[in-house]
């Protein structure tokens, strides 16, 4: 199964000072959802926002609230974010006892449920529990921090991972170092949503922001373009009101 290209940009990269309007900004811009990465300094060596920040944010947009948890345990903290506006919660599996629990948990809330993969850990953490899915996320950096280099030994793992999913309705995205030159690379292995910070948000304006996130897109869309000839595109991607179709 073939999904078209989403691009969720990171708000890691944003002007704190005035995130609200960066959030306006990447919408009007054409995102197709907004990535919230939290951080807590522990599970990861940062501290970014928490749920109140979301819930702050959430009236700026209508898109899709992709919440990534870089945080353990994660458990105690699901219903507050899912509460603050999250539509997608992602946990990772290295973040707790229990996956299968946390992923009923979220789903029990309403939202849509992902796991995410730190560079050193096998595909094999998600191998049973690919039908509680709704997203796979692969980090091609090791979480903590923005503006890192892309880990192309990752392009392998994303390739082994499209194929574990099959036909099944999962997203596969792809969150570290994500830029227009390895887009095309991402995307040929077989993610088809790309979280990037540092490269949407370079410039000032949303004009600035609308060239970046083209850019990005069009390499991505590019080298998909066989696939999508041979299989037809059944998105996942905001609709009215910013739910997931």
């Amino acid at each position: 199964m073939t999904r078209e290209i989403i691009i969720a940009p990171s708000i890691l990269a944003a002007d704190f000072a005035r995130l609200g309007e960066e959030i306006a900004a990447i919408d009007a811009a054409g995102a197709d959802w907004i990535h919230c990465d939290i951080m807590d300094g522990h599970f990861v060596p940062n501290i970014s926002f928490g749920a109140d920040v979301v819930k702050a944010i959430r009236p700026a947009t209508k898109k899709v609230f992709d919440v990534h948890l870089m945080i353990a345990p994660v458990d105690p903290y699901l219903e507050a974010f899912a509460k603050a506006g999250a539509d997608v919660i992602t946990v990772h599996a290295e973040a707790g006892p229990h996956l299968d629990r946390s992923l009923q948990a979220i789903r029990a809330l309403g939202k849509k449920a992902g796991v995410s993969l730190c560079p050193a850990t096998p595909e094999s953490a998600i191998e049973y529990v690919l039908d509680r899915l709704d997203l796979v996320l692969v980090m091609t950096v090791n979480p903590g921090f923005g503006g890192q280099s892309f880990l192309e030994s990752q392009l392998e793992k994303i390739r082994r991972i499209r194929s574990m999913i099959g036909e099944r309705p999962i997203r596969l995205e792809v969150d570290g170092g994500v830029t227009r030159d390895n887009a095309a690379a991402v995307a040929e292995a077989g993610a088809d949503t790309l979280v990037a910070g540092s490269a949407v948000f370079r410039g000032k304006s949303s004009a600035d922001y609308a060239a970046n996130i083209a850019a990005i897109r069009v390499a991505a869309e590019a080298a998909r373009v066989p696939k999508l000839q041979e299989h037809s595109a059944l998105p996942m991607r905001a609709g009215e009101g910013g739910r997931i179709r």
